[in-house]
């Protein structure tokens, strides 16, 4: 079982997380610490626009984090359905946490290539 970050009153959340996924840690946690805090509307309008490119955050649009992030997001309001929740009142917890590394199997130079794995906890809180 995953230990998560936060550990809220499960009749009054929902979790969902993504592990193994194949985005930067270090971006898809400035992108986490935005959507944190606010509600789900908010959060999922904000990552929209970064995927479409309307609104950026410190000059990046951070569309491949963000349509990982909305995958994430729709999959948590499908539970939070499923458990008789209105989603659109939750409150959005998410983080990012380094995942395991491995390297690409490649020859002379490009041997020894670390790539980027991710794994991100995302919980909807009722108000």
């Amino acid at each position: 079982m995953e230990k998560y970050a936060l550990n809220p009153d499960p009749k009054k959340s929902v979790k969902v997380s993504g592990r193994g996924l194949r985005i930067s840690t270090k971006n898809s946690a400035v992108v986490c610490r935005a959507i944190s805090g606010m509600n789900f509307t908010k959060g999922r309008r904000l990552l929209s626009d970064f995927v479409s490119e309307k609104q950026n955050l410190g000059g990046k649009h951070y569309t491949n984090i963000s349509s990982t992030l909305l995958d994430l997001l729709d999959s948590a309001k499908n539970n939070a359905e499923f458990k008789g929740m209105e989603p659109e009142k939750m409150i959005i917890h998410a983080s990012a946490h380094k995942g395991f590394r491995f390297f690409r199997n490649r020859r002379f130079k490009m041997r020894r290539q670390k790539r980027k794995i991710t794994n991100i906890q995302m919980i909807l809180l009722a108000k």
